[in-house]
């Protein structure tokens, strides 16, 4: 009997022992929630990165996609950061301009920006302004001496289809009507093509990266007023740059620095990020993991087939990108919060 009771006794120890061995993600799911509506630049990159991404964790976890884009995104952001568990199996990829609405104090804000565990990012975003071709304004100097400012859509505040206008107004004195609550980006082209609104503001890489874009740059139906870059996008090599308008209009100081605050959102780019409270060890695994799904030659492969960039930022880096934007100056913070409440 004593030996039948040591034989079971080792048995169920050596059961523990393969069990305490297996990959944490070894036959779980991963639900890789995305802040914007299928079909959008932000899902396309997130759906690409979901195809490889649990090829890289240990046990080769499903993963599984759900769209999120009420309220701009801020619906999602606020799921991942209060409302799933912190056990690293629940990521997603969210709007990175909601500081703005955590700046402003934004009720339906149920996240601290700088406590979100950082993941990845697949690129860091340079901004446009697209203008219907057929619309009275043919440079930024018509927006500013206009007598009725163009209509621009915007799925909601903290997108950049609304902050980027909005910063606009600040730095360049041009002023917009700003038509928020649109579903997502392609609601907005949609109405563009309506003649509801005449113009948008959002990236680059998106603009260059899939229909109807293609079609319209084909049709010549809209024009590209600026563009964020330091250095011109090849591709827009007759497109002003921002910093050289602000140059133009003699923007003060004060004005540069909010934009600096304000373009931070580009260098966050498309983050992936997770529960603030994801232990250290799944945060290194989920990190790794993205950053060498992003180095697969298959995967840049398929990035190329569908004209996207890859630019891969870490989530160390992220980390202190999301702290550098929230720890400003008062001056600074409450010219955002004035910018941002027009």
């Amino acid at each position: 009997m004593r030996r039948l009771v040591i034989i079971t006794a080792l048995i169920l120890l050596g059961s523990a022992e393969l069990r305490a061995q297996s990959p944490y993600y070894q036959g779980k799911n991963i639900s890789f929630v995305v802040g914007s509506g299928a079909g959008t630049a932000y899902d396309i990159y997130a759906r690409l990165l979901g195809n490889y991404v649990g090829k890289y964790l240990p046990g080769n976890p499903t993963v599984i996609m759900q769209n999120m884009p009420a309220a701009g995104g801020i619906v999602a952001a606020n799921y991942v950061y209060g409302v799933a568990k912190p056990d690293g199996l629940t990521l997603a990829s969210i709007n990175p301009a909601h500081y703005f609405n955590q700046i402003q104090g934004n009720k339906e804000i149920k996240f601290d920006w700088t406590k979100f565990t950082w993941l990845a990012s697949s690129d860091k975003s340079e901004h446009m302004l697209y203008m219907r071709m057929d619309a009275p304004y043919k440079s930024m100097q018509d927006i500013r001496n206009a007598k009725e400012p163009p209509k621009c859509g915007a799925t909601g505040t903290g997108t950049s289809g609304h902050y980027i206008p909005r910063m606009l107004e600040e730095t360049l004195g041009t002023k917009f009507q700003i038509v928020t609550g649109y579903a997502g980006g392609n609601e907005i082209d949609l109405a563009t093509e309506r003649n509801e609104v005449v113009c948008r503001s959002f990236t680059t890489a998106a603009y260059f990266a899939r229909e109807p874009y293609h079609t319209w740059r084909k049709n010549n139906f809209v024009r590209i007023l600026l563009q964020t870059g330091r250095t011109k996008d090849p591709r827009l090599p007759d497109v002003p740059l921002y910093h050289d308008l602000m140059n133009e209009a003699k923007t003060p100081e004060l004005g540069r620095r909010v934009a600096t605050v304000m373009l931070g959102s580009g260098e966050l780019g498309r983050p992936i990020v997770a529960h603030p409270g994801t232990p250290p060890e799944l945060t290194k695994a989920l990190r790794d993991a993205f950053m060498k799904s992003m180095a697969d030659p298959q995967l840049l492969a398929d990035a190329t087939k569908v004209n996207l960039e890859i630019t891969a930022v870490s989530g160390d880096e992220l980390t202190k990108i999301a702290r550098d934007v929230i720890n400003q100056p008062a001056d600074v913070l409450d010219r955002i919060k004035k910018i941002l409440a027009q």
